[in-house]
């Protein structure tokens, strides 16, 4: 539809300005419609995603090239580009995190398209990401040398551990899990390499991103079960019991209902029956009670157990708008240093201006985040003029 409206502007019209100036606010009307429920934003952040993963679409490098060139030009008709970036960051921690990326160079392409055309800041955080990945191998080199340099302290399993940095990568739960014998082991090598190679950097271990790959033995033959980390501290419970509560599995791997329900669904009510199930129903109740499967079978020796997915898309919301805070309060902040005094309606004007490359500020926002400010301090009313704000350094 751009392609199309744009060679009408531009070769029937002479790229007229009156006519230019009609498209746009036409496509900026449509551009932020959402669809069934979805912001726009969201849409085209999918469709990216779609290109640069394993197994979506196959298209040549200049077709790629091309697509990318065209989402560029029509995210500038977008007032969410921030919403945008988040989905877009968010399908990125996922394709490099579970090693779904289709091509490095598509990668850092894509971000560089980005970065062209809505600046620096708009794509800081997903390259953080992807030399975050680059820096965790060197990391794995050098554990594995700690490893073979100290014999005694093997942690029993193969194991590999990617180090993020909080700031770039979208925000997880870090849960109290329980971790079976056989990966507290791991847990505690890993710290005390890590103690020696960053001794002021704290490590939060986020199991929910976690994946195992779990040796099970059935009666018809042995397989490998690629597991979330979740999923594999469940099964190995039943190393040790033959039959258990869902309260029994609940106290034992300290997880809230919601996550334990997702978990015995997938092993016991899905496409790999791993567990059976008493009563046997499709959906989990407190009152279930679960049995390791000793005869279940697949025509492959390999099999990767799906979890349901997790509706990211309120959690998304809630990031931008916390984010979208921070950003107007530097904004204001930042006209108030340089100006020092203001009128009240000059200066939502001026945050408006400065903040529109990433997002359309609703006024009511700007008018908080002002309040918040004088309460904090940063800002003060002129004593004879309410309307009039001093910054305060």
């Amino acid at each position: 539809m751009y392609d199309k409206y744009v060679g009408y502007v531009d070769d029937c019209f002479m790229k007229d300005a009156f006519l230019q100036k009609a498209m746009r606010e036409a496509f900026e009307v449509f551009c932020n419609i959402p669809v069934c429920g979805s912001p726009s934003a969201e849409l085209l952040a999918g469709f990216c995603d779609s290109i640069l993963k394993k197994g979506g679409c196959q298209l040549s490098d200049e077709a790629t090239d091309e697509s990318f060139e065209k989402v560029v030009k029509v995210l500038a008709y977008f007032n969410e580009k921030d919403v945008f970036a988040e989905f877009c960051r968010k399908k990125l921690a996922r394709r490099l995190l579970f090693d779904r990326s289709a091509n490095d160079d598509r990668e850092n392409s894509f971000l560089t398209k980005l970065k062209q055309n809505c600046g620096g800041q708009f794509t800081a955080k997903m390259e953080g990401m992807i030399t975050d990945l680059t820096l965790a191998k060197d990391t794995q080199t050098n554990f594995k040398n700690f490893l073979d340099s100290n014999p005694n302290l093997q942690p029993g399993i193969d194991l590999t551990v990617t180090i993020l940095t909080t700031g770039h990568w979208p925000s997880y739960k870090s849960s109290d899990l329980n971790l079976p014998e056989e990966m507290v082991k791991c847990v505690e090598v890993f710290n005390e390499f890590f103690d020696t190679q960053k001794k002021l950097r704290k490590l939060s271990w986020i199991y929910s991103l976690g994946t195992c790959n779990v040796i099970a033995k059935f009666e018809p033959k042995t397989m490998e079960l690629v597991a979330s980390t979740y999923q594999a501290a469940l099964l190995l419970l039943f190393n040790y019991a033959d039959r258990l509560s869902y309260s029994e599995i609940l106290n034992q791997l300290n997880l809230t209902n919601e996550d334990l329900v997702r978990l015995l669904h997938s092993l016991s009510c899905a496409k790999y029956k791993i567990l059976i199930k008493e009563p046997n129903s499709k959906t989990i109740s407190p009152n279930d009670d679960f049995m390791f499967n000793y005869k279940f079978t697949d025509k492959m020796k390999r099999i990767e157990i799906p979890l349901l997915p997790v509706d990211e898309r309120t959690k998304v919301i809630e990031e931008v708008d916390k984010d979208r805070r921070y950003a107007i309060d530097a904004a204001i902040v930042r006209i108030m240093k340089s100006r020092k005094i203001l009128g009240h309606q000059e200066l939502v004007m001026e945050s408006v201006e400065q903040l529109q490359r990433m997002f359309k500020p609703d006024i009511t926002a700007i008018k908080k985040r002002i309040e918040d400010l004088i309460t904090r301090e940063y800002l003060e009313r002129d004593e004879e003029n309410p309307t009039i704000f001093k910054y305060l350094a």
